[in-house]
């Protein structure tokens, strides 16, 4: 059984180690925030956090994420505090929302490696597909963002409503898929 670190929880699945993280995460684990759009790739909305790099959780296998520590939306701030999810509301950068949640985690692991980055340094780390085009707004969220990291701006923007974060990551010794558990 792959194991592994989810959302600073140590987890086992109990599914094929061949099983794309995706379909671990959102099956198994209920972790619903990471979204499965093209599966090979492209769209960056399956996107997740892999040791602190942004990786297309729909490319990697439970096999080759066993041992690492994986961050999902959902544990990226218990409060939705984080300083892009903040900006991505104030800056109303979310349209739809679909694309928000790998947006938000590419956005998280380029201001980990730079705090300042310029437009191009965004449009280069964050590759996601966002279907209603909402990109000068994603750059002045993430360049936003970067400030409130410095701490040279403060965002009073409210944590977006919804799942609590809490109820949606449940500790579970062996997660198993949904074709074991008979659903």
């Amino acid at each position: 059984m792959p194991a592994m670190t989810v959302n600073e929880r140590p987890v086992q699945f109990d599914m094929d180690p061949e099983t794309p993280l995706l379909h671990a995460l959102r099956d198994a684990a209920n972790l619903t925030g990471a979204k499965y759009g093209c599966g090979v790739g492209d769209c960056g909305a399956c996107m997740v956090l892999v040791d602190g790099e942004a990786l297309r959780s729909c490319l990697v296998t439970i096999a080759e994420a066993e041992g690492r520590f994986i961050t999902t939306i959902e544990g990226l701030s218990r409060d939705r505090s984080h300083p892009v999810q903040q900006a991505l509301v104030a800056e109303q950068a979310i349209q739809c929302g679909f694309c928000t949640p790998g947006i938000a985690m590419a956005g998280a692991a380029l201001l980990r490696r730079n705090p300042d980055p310029s437009a191009e340094d965004i449009r280069e780390a964050v590759p996601n597909l966002c279907r209603c085009g909402v990109y000068p707004r994603l750059i002045e969220a993430i360049q936003r963002a970067g400030r409130v990291t410095r701490r040279r701006e403060t965002i009073s923007a409210a944590p977006a409503p919804g799942i609590d974060p809490a109820d949606a990551a449940r500790a579970v010794p062996a997660l198993r898929g949904t074709e074991e558990r008979g659903d």
